[in-house]
């Protein structure tokens, strides 16, 4: 028995209590996906457990034991969030969804703050501890105590106000057998099924939806304390309810397969780094590719460099490997024939900003 399954005797629910369920995904030791040590510290660096439990009573997948302490986030927003919140106040906006008025926006360490696309369209934040309008973009994932942290955004929300939470939704995970979206601080993987229970323990009910492609597939959910929601809303909440129960977020079998991509995953970088001649050349040095390049256990020196445009991420190394982050001139004056993007939402914001590389990026997880 594995030191995670036998961990699991002890867990409990972070959403519900319940002591029931089962380690669905573990990958064993792994550095935190936030320590990004200098080029100069030679290592080896801290590792820990890192396993995946779900509730078999809330269906909530979380993060078992984390015994890291969060560092300074080091990244830089993507244009794609900043754009996501612009286009969906206006679509609430336009739906009637919700009303200009005082907002509460809970803070997230990936940014997506709405507060600017709230206030350009005539909302402003809330003079108290409460308002009609109160947004998290993924920030709940990263309290250890979901229940508490969905109390306290229950207590912020006015009576007769909306409740915007966003997530990346589990459900995207198993349908694109993302097992490094699995990483130390992210303590919740939602679906809309757990959340819609969850968010009924502390007296909101969902009310509307909506998907977006952020961060491989993200699901905003609209709640309430009356529950009250035209039905059109209400009928596409209950198909994409549905369609979240098809992807497997309550089927314990489905997610068997997250642990199965973990290998195929590791074999194809492994040999797609080994046919770069010249040292190979990735992009994007976000925590899912933490977990990907530890994983990999890649030769030293096999990777020439992992550009990214967060100066605080430069100048020093992926953790867990002898991998350089450095910065994007670095990577264009090498001139690769070909880069490995690993942070898939910057696609287009990368070959708006250097067309003549449109040929030459090959997107990890579409291979």
């Amino acid at each position: 028995m594995s030191t995670a399954e036998s961990a699991s005797d002890a867990h409990r629910c972070r959403g519900c209590r319940s002591p029931h369920g089962e380690v669905v995904l573990d990958l064993g030791e792994q550095p935190a996906a936030d320590h990004f040590p200098p080029t100069s510290d030679p290592g080896p660096d801290p590792r820990h457990p890192l396993a995946m439990w779900w509730c078999a009573d809330c269906g909530l997948a979380q993060l078992m034991a984390d015994a890291t302490v969060a560092e300074e986030p080091r990244a830089i927003e993507p244009r794609a969030a900043v754009l996501q919140a612009h286009e969906a106040v206006a679509d609430l906006l336009g739906a009637g969804l919700i009303e200009p008025g005082e907002f509460v926006e809970f803070a997230s360490p990936h940014g997506g703050s709405w507060a600017d696309a709230l206030v350009e369209r005539g909302f402003r934040p809330a003079s108290g501890s409460q308002a009609s309008v109160v947004i998290d973009v993924y920030g709940l994932m990263h309290d250890r105590d979901q229940a508490a942290g969905l109390r306290a955004r229950a207590d912020a929300l006015a009576d007769d106000g909306v409740l915007l939470l966003q997530f990346p939704t589990y459900a995207a995970t198993l349908r694109r057998r993302e097992w490094n979206a699995l990483r130390h601080g992210h303590f919740a993987y939602h679906s809309v099924p757990a959340a819609r229970r969850l968010l009924a323990d502390v007296g909101l009910s969902v009310v509307a939806a909506r998907s977006y492609p952020l961060y491989s597939g993200s699901v905003l959910l609209l709640a309430s304390r009356s529950g009250a929601g035209p039905a059109h809303e209400a009928a596409a909440l209950e198909d994409l309810h549905r369609a979240e129960l098809a992807a497997g977020v309550l089927d314990v079998s489905a997610m068997a397969t997250l642990g199965a991509a973990l290998e195929s995953d590791v074999c194809w970088l492994r040999n797609w780094v080994a046919d770069q001649p010249d040292g190979a050349w990735l992009y994007g040095a976000g925590s899912r590719a933490v977990a990907v390049l530890a994983a990999a256990d890649l030769p030293p020196g096999a990777v020439a460099g992992i550009a990214d445009g967060a100066p605080a991420k430069q100048g020093r190394r992926m953790p867990g490997t002898d991998i350089p982050v450095v910065s994007p001139e670095a990577m264009l004056a090498d001139d690769p024939t070909s880069i490995l993007l690993m942070l898939p939402d910057l696609s287009d914001e990368l070959r708006d900003a250097w067309p003549a590389l449109a040929d030459r990026w090959v997107v990890y997880g579409r291979h």
